[in-house]
């Protein structure tokens, strides 16, 4: 009776330790269910970023990701969208953030479409621009100069990139404004285009295709821009930072670092360029937050 009454006491031990392990469990697990409350010392911080597979977009929000989670603490959840659910995903709080938006011109649809439901902290990066590209090799300067001529040359086709892009919106009314009537805009992806641009490019053969500026593209090869007489692709742009409804409530050490988030589009280009060199997106990422220290210290302050 003496060792029954022992081993009941041992279990009763042992089951007592073992519920105070899985409470103190439970309170880690619980504070990264709730992303950004601070509720406790030891609770995990977490926060969705949306982003556009734009070369552009997979630099910036890798960096982003850098900053919160080897500076901050965050585990960071990256969200790959079109742009349409990467506005509508930061709108109805999925995200909690994108450093994606093109403005005014490029993604005007999606601000108008989800005007009140989220915030804009303003640009991150100044100098941006679309339009149609084409090799420099090409004899011509304008949109007005796709004759007939340029257009059998190239089977009347733009290469494109993601359908529903706010630039492949733009390019569509470029079509019917300019009268290109026989010209088709082909839907693709950005990487794509690229590999097709490329490619072309080294054949020396005729190419057009849906461009912007920051990209490694202008790095890699000589490029040039169609002018645009009509404006339809607008003057030079900006990429804003766009958080959810309730973010700085929420999560105020985020919210502040997304609003001191900006850097310029040579910062850009040599993430982008590490990338098309070979490096993974978190490589080129990590290598060049370590190589400017003060910038990421200005963002963090």
């Amino acid at each position: 009776m003496k060792k029954a009454a022992w081993l009941l006491s041992v279990a009763m031990v042992v089951g007592l330790l073992s519920g105070c392990g899985g409470n103190n469990g439970g309170s880690d697990n619980g504070g990264a269910s709730n992303g950004g409350d601070k509720g406790g010392d030891k609770e995990k911080k977490e926060i969705t970023l949306a982003y556009v597979a734009w070369d552009s977009e997979i630099a910036s929000t890798n960096v982003v990701k850098e900053v919160l989670e080897s500076k901050m603490g965050y585990t960071v959840e990256m969200l790959q969208v079109d742009a349409g659910p990467m506005w509508t995903g930061v709108a109805d709080g999925s995200a909690d953030a994108m450093v994606a938006a093109w403005l005014p011109t490029t993604h005007e649809t999606y601000l108008s479409e989800n005007e009140g439901k989220l915030e804009d902290l303003g640009p991150n990066l100044n100098g941006t621009k679309l339009g149609l590209v084409v090799p420099s090799y090409m004899d011509i300067n304008s949109i007005e100069d796709l004759n007939d001529e340029v257009g059998k040359s190239l089977d009347y086709t733009i290469t494109g990139i993601e359908p529903g892009a706010g630039l492949m919106m733009k390019t569509e009314k470029v079509i019917e404004d300019y009268g290109l009537s026989d010209w088709k805009l082909l839907d693709s992806s950005s990487a794509a285009m690229a590999q097709a641009l490329e490619k072309a490019y080294e054949d020396e053969k005729p190419i057009i295709v849906t461009g912007w500026t920051p990209h490694w593209k202008f790095a890699k090869m000589d490029l040039k821009y169609l002018e645009d007489p009509k404006g339809i692709y607008g003057a030079d742009e900006q990429i804003h930072t766009i958080v959810r409804n309730g973010l700085k409530e929420d999560d105020a050490e985020a919210y502040a670092f997304l609003d001191a988030f900006n850097w310029t589009p040579d910062d850009m280009a040599t993430v982008m360029v590490d990338i098309v060199e070979g490096q993974s997106a978190e490589e080129a990422a990590k290598a060049w937050v370590e190589a400017n220290a003060d910038k990421v210290d200005a963002w963090l302050k």
